[in-house]
């Protein structure tokens, strides 16, 4: 394959304008056919024979010992013989970069079967009884073929053909052959390409299939007919518009697809299919399909594997094809295949990003992701044709700024104060990562925080497969979904076997940190059809820490209780749990931040009854997530206050001077959410109720002074990591 600067070379701006479609990319199938003609430009040239070829089928065989073995016959007398010269009619030798396109190879991919070319492709380490065998049917079965004798009749050289078919009957020849391959390989196996020389002129020179124009038309037929007759057809081909070039030509029906998409037995794609008319469904001309095949080697360079599934992230410049496009999109193909490593195509992309096109508004991707599940059967999520490299980066970038800059995680060195969620270096989704990337291009991203399977491999309708779509492609991910899947995995880790941390707060966190990057406004990724969820949906609105100045002027305290402002700001800053504005509408977003404070003064009593009490089972683990429901909500807030009350008067028995009731700032506005208005009447869905009950619980448990300068005496004018 031509390296970039080598291509440039090969085919300047005047000579490649020629070779490459100048409409808009528009379908699957004009990436696939602008993949194909690129790639058969680079290994096989241009030409009428050179889509046909398939280079890279023997690739590993070039420079290897005993790689090719030739068949070598004399036609230039009355009738055909084998080669009487000193080099012999069995000549083995090695299959070299020059030797690719003179041997003009043509696989047919199949178990069984000779290949399209006279060429023929044998399995590893074949014995030499079976090298012979191969040998021979490049005369007995190859050229006896009965599409291939079909092209031989059409054509003013096809008594080449006719010969060797004639000399193929000889039996005294064919044992010379035989003779010849074992006795040339010494008995030993090998790997192997098998083809013919034929001398044609007395005083000429033997000559490779790749120099006749009658064996690339014969491998050209044969290619050809493939592709109107499987999955058992007859002749699925006819006259119409090709949806490729836009050009009437004769059109098939059942070529191959790289994608193993098009396929007839794709019931979604062709409904209702009769395989002999599969032309008339998806129209495509025999060379346009048989460039689209060459696209392979590029299609598979840009796939990965994730979840059981194959995401194909397929690059291409948006607008009318020009050479300079071409290049761009050459090199970054080029590199895609070349260059070995555990980078996913689209962290290929963003480094190639510059290479490809300096204006990453005209570049765009097709994203799919496909799921075998028996052969030539497959699901297909997420289609689109619209991806943009800028949805997985950004979400990458927006969620590390979150987690490293954002006020709901971050405070000042010199805060005496938690930030209100926690943070954890040892947590992928809570601390900065370079890796962030490759997490959201795998969907690791969303592994970690929803719902767990019994199997890694995602089935038909697997929201995390469903979910990574969208985000490649731009598309919007259900809020719905995201609160099912996050209450789901809460649930699971609450009821789980970790002896350490019973409450999954670093778990919380982390998919409130998701649902924050999600709902960042230059991405959009969040939707509802409720409009009760509408608030989650929009970003929020934390300070970013930059300096102490800002954080002083955005963090100042009411009579300096900085717990008190910022469960104010937070609250604030949440769209899901702001309150209503000057049209006071609120409803769910009143009974979701009801659900949020009881979770905070669970998490907050729960953290003390731990931390100050030495009790082993606390209000955390008396109420959790699971047990949450509007029915039951104003019971735990009834208790969970009168819990409050009482530390509150032990507190003050004990010589704690503090006014009014412990935890005060969270107790008189839970008391305006649930104790007055009655739950029963609540409208707000059970998964919305649990997810944010949750939040405040890892609210509460990371809301505190720094206790421990406190118990030494010590002054509060350096920040410690002492946790819960």
């Amino acid at each position: 394959m031509l390296s970039p600067e080598e291509f440039h070379e090969e085919y300047p701006p005047d000579k490649l304008r020629e070779e490459i479609p100048d409409s808009p990319v528009s379908s699957l199938r004009g990436i696939q056919y602008l993949y194909g003609r690129l790639y058969t430009l680079a290994t096989t040239g241009g030409g009428e024979y050179a889509p046909y070829l398939t280079p890279d089928a023997a690739s590993d065989l070039v420079d290897t010992d005993d790689s090719l073995i030739v068949v070598r016959i004399d036609l230039s007398g009355d009738g055909p013989r084998l080669a009487d010269d000193e080099r012999g009619p069995v000549w083995v030798t090695r299959y070299t970069d020059e030797l690719v396109q003179k041997v003009g190879h043509c696989k047919y991919p199949a178990a069984r079967g000779i290949d399209h070319s006279v060429t023929h492709q044998a399995g590893r380490n074949s014995d030499p009884e079976k090298l012979a065998r191969y040998a021979k049917e490049r005369l007995t079965k190859w050229a006896a073929d009965e599409v291939v004798a079909e092209a031989a009749t059409a054509h003013d050289d096809g008594w080449v053909v006719d010969r060797l078919a004639a000399l193929g009957e000889d039996d005294v020849a064919l044992d010379a052959i035989e003779d010849g391959v074992i006795a040339s390989l010494g008995g030993e196996s090998a790997t192997s390409l098998l083809t013919v020389q034929v001398k044609l002129d007395a005083d000429g020179e033997y000559r490779w299939p790749g120099d006749l124009d009658v064996f690339n038309e014969a491998m050209r037929r044969r290619k050809l007919s493939k592709l109107v007759t499987k999955n058992k057809a007859d002749d699925s081909s006819g006259d119409a518009t090709d949806l490729v070039t836009g050009t009437a030509s004769r059109t098939v029906g059942t070529s191959e697809d790289p994608q193993n998409y098009f396929l007839g037995k794709q019931r979604e794609t062709f409904p209702g299919l009769d395989i002999e008319e599969a032309w008339r469904s998806h129209p495509i001309s025999e060379d346009a399909a048989v460039t689209v095949m060459n696209a392979e080697t590029f299609v598979e360079a840009c796939t990965y594997r994730t979840f059981g599934a194959k995401v194909y992230y397929l690059p291409y410049v948006f607008g009318s094809q020009t050479p300079e496009k071409a290049y761009r999109l050459y090199g970054c193909l080029y590199r895609a295949v070349t260059e070995t490593g555990d980078a996913t195509p689209i962290e290929q992309a963003y480094l190639d990003q510059r290479e490809l096109d300096a204006d990453e508004r005209t570049l765009r991707f097709y994203v799919s992701a496909v799921m075998p599940h028996q052969m030539s059967r497959y699901d297909v999520f997420g289609e689109t044709l619209n991806g943009r490299l800028h949805y997985p980066t950004e979400l990458a970038k927006t969620h590390n700024e979150l987690v490293s800059r954002a006020s709901m995680f971050v405070t000042e060195p010199s805060d005496d104060w938690t930030a209100p969620l926690p943070t954890n270096e040892n947590w992928a989704l809570l601390s900065e990562s370079g890796e962030r990337l490759k997490s959201v291009a795998t969907g690791w991203y969303f592994h970690q925080t929803f719902a767990e399977r019994d199997d890694d491999d995602a089935d038909a309708d697997d929201p995390r497969i469903e979910a990574l779509v969208s985000v490649l492609s731009g598309d919007p991910v259900s809020v719905g979904v995201l609160l099912e899947e996050f209450v789901a995995r809460i649930v699971d880790e609450e009821t789980g076997d970790d002896e350490f941390d019973a409450f999954p707060s670093f778990l919380v966190a982390s998919q409130f940190a998701q649902l924050c990057a999600l709902a960042d406004d230059g991405l959009g990724m969040l939707t509802t059809t409720d409009p009760e969820k509408e608030p989650i949906t929009r970003e929020p609105t934390y300070e970013t820490i930059l300096t102490m100045d800002t954080f002083e002027t955005t963090i100042a305290t009411d009579g300096g209780y900085r717990g008190e402002a910022k469960l104010e700001s937070f609250i604030a800053d949440t769209p899901a749990l702001a309150p209503a504005g000057d049209d006071g509408k609120e409803s769910v977003t009143a009974e979701r931040r009801g659900a949020f404070l009881l979770g905070a003064l669970v998490g907050d009593i729960g953290s003390y009854q731990e931390y100050s009490e030495d009790r082993s089972t606390t209000l955390v683990d008396q109420y959790p997530v699971k047990s949450i429901t509007r029915s039951r909500i104003k019971k735990v807030t009834q208790e969970t206050v009168a819990k409050t009350l009482t530390y509150t008067r032990q507190e003050k028995k004990g010589g704690q001077s503090y006014p009014g009731t412990k935890a005060e700032h969270i107790v008189d506005r839970l008391r305006e959410t649930i104790l007055n208005p009655d739950p029963d009447d609540w409208d707000i869905d059970t998964d919305d109720l649990r997810f944010y009950y949750a939040l405040g619980v890892t609210y509460g448990m990371n809301d505190h002074p720094d206790w421990g300068k406190q118990q030494r005496g010590e002054p509060d004018d350096e920040h410690t990591d002492e946790e819960h």
